[in-house]
């Protein structure tokens, strides 16, 4: 009955309608008490409550047996060129041994409106699985942390970078218009009691680069961080930059200042990332897949002619486009082709592939050994100024969907990633990723199959929160009671009540 009451009066909603809902509860039930004193002992409780849960109600919608939820990350403020790079411990995430189906974020502003590219660029956000030890307090933002620590275990992907790109997800300034399905029959597994080390909780970490370029004087130049405009000779750890490093994440990390015109009058805003996540519970008949990122400045090598051994995979991530009228390569259309070598461990059934580019890209393709298009993923620039359809930026990227079994690696297999960029002008700053899903082929047609399409919602409040919910009931009798002993002196009457 008490969580029936409580839903009923919290009406858990939309992030972008929270809070208007919960203060207009507050002050219905302000307008309902004629005297301040009682006012004050029913709010106040309810006040706490109401604070506590804006933050941990997640509305889950139910359709045809995949689940939904919309959170809000911890607000970041920005104000005309400054800068966020922030990694946010333990942030909401649907809990349990389930299957993720889908992850999509954007930024918004305090009114839950997005935020277009051309006054917040989203370099990236992206999306780490973690172990953190039970009972050990992780602060929900600490910028210096780091992956180091014995309370806090990232669970990377299956690779193949060794040193970075552990992300499960993460996109830029395309999130809006980038498909992230996985499609049925396979899911991302997560949350297998059977993998969590003892004394460890699965969690999950969200890191996001955003850039405020409201009055900018070279507004691509701050979102391709060049390093003058940043005014920045080290990096974030102080370290001194290299003599041909202009421009790159080392120019542009959190609290950096890009420049703007001196006429720029625009204030501090705060900012969140608005998220939302698909899944399923997980089951004998979905098929799980391999995330693998790949990264076209990866400097392996199959043989070091030194040692005669494999090398490491060094993702470098970024890397800088000359234009083509500094090197006489104007006769070739003016594209940068970068290529790289790679191989995946373990090979298996392509589900789904997507690149990542930034400003001036034109696609990207991942070849087999035998030349064959694996995927092809073109990126879409926006032709408005409204949130999604921003002109001159990258709005969206195209997917691969192949159909299952029809696209296959083999284990050991000699891949080729080509990043194509316009060298029409200089970049820096910038990447040729690719993200790959890949499963292992199945024995036998998968029997997966949903019920009848049914909807429905329901709430979900942590055990915590019913805590001061009942902390706040309690409270709420006393001075109830206190308010009735002191009414019935003044009417002439005791109270029967203690």
């Amino acid at each position: 009955m008490l969580r029936r009451c409580l839903s009923s009066w919290l009406r858990p909603c939309h992030p972008q309608k929270c809070y208007p809902s919960y203060f207009l509860n507050w002050r219905y039930l302000m307008s309902k008490m004629a005297n301040p004193s009682q006012s004050w002992f029913l709010a106040f409780p309810m006040l706490l409550l109401a604070l506590s849960i804006q933050t941990s109600v997640a509305h889950v919608r139910n359709e045809n047996g995949i689940k939904s939820a919309v959170f809000l990350s911890p607000m970041f403020e920005l104000e005309p060129g400054s800068v966020v790079n922030k990694y946010y411990y333990n942030i909401d995430f649907p809990r349990g041994h389930i299957a993720l189906k889908s992850f999509n974020a954007e930024v918004v502003d305090e009114a839950g409106n997005p935020v277009p590219l051309q006054e917040t660029y989203l370099h990236h956000w992206v999306i780490l699985r973690s172990y953190q030890r039970k009972g050990v307090e992780i602060p929900k933002y600490d910028g210096h942390l780091g992956f180091h620590q014995s309370d806090l275990i990232v669970v990377g992907n299956s690779g193949i970078c060794e040193n970075g790109l552990r992300q499960y997800f993460g996109l830029g300034s395309e999130t809006r218009k980038t498909d992230t399905h996985v499609p049925d029959p396979y899911g991302i597994e997560v949350g297998n009691p059977a993998e969590i080390p003892a004394g460890y909780e699965e969690r999950w970490v969200m890191n996001v680069h955003a850039i405020d370029t409201r009055g900018a004087e070279d507004r691509l130049g701050c979102t391709e961080c060049k390093c003058d405009l940043y005014n920045v000779t080290v990096d974030e750890h102080g370290r001194t930059l290299e003599p041909d490093y202009i421009g790159g994440l080392k120019c542009c990390y959190d609290q950096t200042q890009c420049k703007v015109r001196q006429s720029c009058e625009s204030a501090k805003r705060g900012l969140y990332m608005r998220y939302t996540v698909k899944w399923v519970d997980w089951d004998n008949s979905i098929l799980p897949v391999r995330i693998y990122i790949l990264d076209v400045a990866d400097r392996w090598k199959r043989l070091d002619e030194s040692t005669g051994l494999s090398t490491k995979h060094d993702c470098r991530v970024e890397y800088q486009v000359e234009s083509c009228a500094a090197t006489g390569a104007a006769n070739d259309g003016c594209t940068d082709s970068k290529r790289v070598s790679l191989c995946l461990p373990t090979g298996g059934d392509v589900v789904y592939g997507v690149a990542h580019q930034h400003t001036g890209g034109i696609g990207s393709t991942l070849y087999g050994e035998d030349g064959r298009v694996i995927c092809s993923s073109i990126p879409t620039y926006g032709e408005g100024k409204e949130a999604g359809n921003e002109a001159g930026y990258i709005v969206g990227m195209s997917t691969c969907y192949p159909q299952p079994g029809s696209v296959k690696i083999s284990d050991g297999e000699m891949l080729v990633l080509e990043s194509n960029y316009s060298s029409a002008r200089r970049h820096t700053g910038v990447m040729g990723l690719f993200y790959l899903l890949v499963a292992d082929p199945s024995p036998k047609p998968n029997n997966f199959s949903r019920a009848p399409v049914d909807l429905h919602e329901e709430t979900t409040i942590p055990n915590s929160v019913w805590g001061l919910a009942l902390f706040g009931i309690a409270i709420t009798a006393v001075g109830v009671v206190a308010y009735r002993r002191r009414s019935g002196r003044e009417d002439g009457y005791q109270s029967i009540v203690m």
